[in-house]
């Protein structure tokens, strides 16, 4: 059956998003230390990280946690110049992956359906999107909010189906997480696209289909 929409997952996907989060927190690390934080930077960098595998990557309160932890205490002006840091250092290194733009252009050229499905909360994958001037390519932005379910559970799955108006073969699923975002859309019956360029994930994929960039995705639809 003719492809007729492409659903994305954002973080990673479309956008290098573990790039943006190392940046941030290596100069969020650098700022506090320069504050008066008494601890070596890869050393903090590794309990940093930690508290992220734990709280999750989006979790607003990680530097109060990383200050609780290390110091038993919040010194407010570590805990500010560390947040600040952040924030400079975000601005400056969000960005789409190569190719991503003029490729979604093509992929609104042929009339397909683009969607984005994503764990993030809502205003931050808007804050991502709107920033990168991607918010306009996609018919409809699916998150956390809208199912209160993360990935694989199948209901953001069926959630884009019935807003996308299609059957689950008429659709593709992008997303560099095997365990989320393909075991999810398999699932419902969605055919899967492992991003492989943008993948942490040690688990083997077992998709339809594999790409090692962006662009490669016109080749499918």
């Amino acid at each position: 059956m003719q492809t007729k929409a492409v659903i994305f997952d954002l973080d990673n996907t479309l956008i290098d998003f573990m790039k943006m989060k190392r940046t941030s927190c290596e100069a969020a690390i650098s700022a506090m230390i320069n504050a008066g934080l008494k601890l070596d930077k890869q050393k903090a960098l590794k309990v940093l990280f930690e508290l992220y595998d734990k709280y999750g990557l989006e979790y607003g309160l990680i530097f109060q946690k990383f200050l609780q932890k290390i110091n038993k205490k919040i010194d407010y002006k570590i805990l500010a110049s560390g947040i600040i840091a952040y924030r400079k250092a975000q601005a400056g290194v969000l960005e789409p992956y190569p190719n991503v733009v003029p490729t979604l252009i093509k992929l609104r050229a042929r009339r397909l359906k683009l969607a984005i499905l994503s764990d993030a909360p809502r205003l931050k994958a808007w804050l991502r999107l709107v920033e990168m001037k991607l918010d306009n390519f996609f018919d409809i932005v699916i998150c956390f909010e809208d199912t209160r379910k993360f990935k694989p559970d199948k209901e953001p799955f069926l959630l884009a189906l019935k807003k996308l108006n299609l059957k689950p073969e008429e659709c593709l699923m992008v997303g560099d997480n095997p365990k989320r975002d393909l075991k999810g859309a398999k699932v419902v019956g969605i055919k899967t696209v492992f991003a492989k360029y943008g993948s942490l994930s040690k688990t083997k994929a077992k998709p339809d289909y594999v790409i090692n960039s962006f662009e490669e995705l016109l080749g499918l639809v």
